[in-house]
């Protein structure tokens, strides 16, 4: 058994993670880099950890989607029923963990990769959507940005009945379909120009914005340390801020239940499930972590 009571493959290494973790906390100007490791306690998978839903479909190209009508179709069929999956998750103990630590000031800024806006229902209004967030839709031509709850109200109107029964949803909100009923599907353009509306969220093959990827480069080079949260860190999108860190001599503290490609750059790695942790660590930092307590992280 580790700290927190659970089953662990290495306790004595999850032990003195948690302990450089509180250290870390406890000093303050902490940026946290949070992946979709930290959103399956909400009940939404992940890509490559153990829930791995990118072994079960490859995701959508911003290549397809801007090329195809019938990737669109594809796309927006299996999004309106994912879309029920992602809008009904809650933010679990580990969003609101970090939420606790921020508005205690010890967490300074929260970049996140995920597009489910749990960060956000969990009070951190101020995270910056690394990859956009599934709460917007953007029209490619206009560019106009609207809720998605307004494209799902006409979605319905569209195909009423059409979310009907079970589907396996990935963590961009993109659920398995059979062809047939995608077939079926009826898409809805912009209401205001009639062009093709997206989600306002990055896909594969598509670049993060500029300014967005400069905005967390000023972050994590402000950061007296940089914590990772349930990210594998596999695209390079994440890896570049760990590596940014790392080259600065900003120390790195990684929270994930696998092995990560951000791991040799580590300070310390935790490998249990984010929720406890984050509950155990805020907890040691409200109690306060003197000198005494410093040392012994050490």
């Amino acid at each position: 058994m580790d700290a927190l009571g659970m089953p662990s493959a290495d306790p004595v290494a999850d032990t003195a993670g948690l302990a450089v973790l509180v250290r870390r906390l406890a000093g303050r100007g902490v940026v946290v880099l949070s992946g979709a490791g930290l959103s399956t306690e909400s009940g939404i998978p992940d890509y490559r950890g153990e829930t791995g839903s990118r072994r079960r479909a490859a995701p959508m190209t911003y290549q397809e989607f801007t090329g195809s009508a019938a990737a669109r179709q594809r796309y927006w069929a299996r999004s309106h029923v994912g879309w029920r999956s992602i809008a009904g998750a809650e933010p679990n103990a580990g969003h609101r963990a970090v939420e606790q630590l921020r508005r205690s000031g010890h967490v300074a800024a929260v970049i996140t990769q995920n597009v489910d806006g749990l960060h956000r229902a969990a009070g951190t209004r101020t995270a910056v959507e690394l990859h956009g967030g599934l709460h917007r839709v953007v029209c490619l031509a206009c560019r106009r940005t609207s809720p998605r709850t307004e494209l799902d109200r006409r979605l319905e109107e569209l195909n009423g009945g059409f979310r009907d029964g079970p589907a396996l949803v990935n963590p961009d909100g993109d659920a398995e379909l059979t062809q047939p009923l995608v077939d079926d599907f009826q898409v809805a353009d912009c209401a205001v120009c009639g062009g093709v509306l997206k989600p306002d969220v990055v896909f594969f093959g598509e670049s993060v914005p500029r300014p967005r990827v400069q905005r967390c480069f000023e972050l994590v080079d402000a950061a007296q340390a940089l914590v990772v949260l349930g990210s594998s860190l596999t695209v390079m999108s994440g890896l570049r801020f760990v590596r940014r860190a790392a080259r600065a001599g900003t120390p790195v503290v990684i929270v994930n239940q696998g092995a990560t490609r951000g791991d040799e750059l580590a300070e310390a790695r935790v490998g249990l499930p984010l929720g406890a942790v984050l509950t155990e660590a805020a907890r040691r930092v409200r109690a306060g972590a003197g000198p005494a307590n410093l040392r012994a992280c050490r």
